[in-house]
């Protein structure tokens, strides 16, 4: 088995009004020192196969196709690994 997470994230330069807020409330609560937030989600998916190589490309058409929206919004995969 293989683990992978995406981090899906605003792009920088759209505005983020959930970051923004936080930011605020970090602020009030004595956090001054954080200078800007930035609110995305996290999709944590386990797989199961073979052929490692065509679930990263998948996985990535995926990403671009289905879990983010590529006009406002990045994404990072992050792969865990083979599991036993």
């Amino acid at each position: 088995m293989m683990k992978a997470k995406v981090l899906v994230t605003p792009k920088q330069g759209i505005l983020d009004p959930q970051g923004v807020a936080v930011q605020h409330a970090m602020s009030q609560l004595g956090m001054s020192c954080v200078t800007e937030a930035r609110v995305g989600k996290v999709i944590e998916l386990t797989f199961t196969g073979e052929n490692e190589q065509k679930t990263r490309e998948k996985l990535d058409q995926l990403c671009q196709e289905l879990l983010s929206n590529p006009v406002v919004e990045d994404y990072h995969i992050l792969w865990e690994g083979k599991t036993a």
